[in-house]
């Protein structure tokens, strides 16, 4: 994959991050920090997740040394379609950050372009709150995120919000939404 393609890939994950994930406040802080230039976007051209995780890590000691960056989203374009190996990939993240000591420092949050719930249907638009154009890891600061959750008068209604959004708009809408972050012609520079 040339720098090209990875730049591409970049402009639709922006894409779907402005158009899906900010436009619909599934993430009330995700805006902030865009605006502000603190999210890092990385894509990664492993297909394994030995080598996932070991960029996972180097994504964290980037987060160590770097504190004007925020948030890190790592993008799988490769490997990871399947969402059952995506899973298995999250739970050794999650593992490796406790191993690593980096539990409690760091959260990963997860994204699929086929993710879905704990016994929620396949087609239930609150699936769309957390699907995207590739595979995801998402490091957040944990200590961030407790700051921006003091915040907030009652930040257990965040995902029960985002259902109810999801479901409002609908699954077609919310389809049609992912699918525009691949039109060439809506990337955002």
């Amino acid at each position: 994959m040339n720098d090209t393609q990875q730049t591409t890939i970049i402009q639709q994950s922006q894409k779907w991050l402005e158009d899906v994930v900010i436009k619909h406040n599934f993430c009330p802080f995700a805006k902030r920090e865009l605006l502000k230039g603190r999210i890092h976007f990385e894509v990664t051209l492993h297909d394994n997740i030995e080598e996932c995780l070991e960029a996972l890590i180097a994504a964290c000691e980037q987060l160590d040394e770097n504190k004007s960056i925020e948030t890190s989203l790592l993008i799988l374009p490769h490997g990871f379609n399947d969402f059952e190996q995506y899973l298995d990939l999250l739970d050794y993240a999650d593992r490796l950050l406790e191993a690593q000591n980096y539990e409690g420092v760091y959260q990963v949050a997860s994204f699929h372009p086929d993710y879905c719930f704990d016994e929620a249907a396949p087609d239930d638009p609150a699936n769309y709150t957390n699907r995207s154009p590739y595979p995801m890891l998402h490091l957040l600061r944990e200590d961030s995120i407790e700051k921006a959750l003091a915040h907030i008068t009652d930040p257990e209604a965040i995902p029960e919000a985002n259902i109810k959004t999801a479901k409002h708009l609908g699954l077609e809408t919310l389809k049609r939404e992912l699918e525009n972050c691949f039109t060439e012609s809506q990337v955002t520079e």
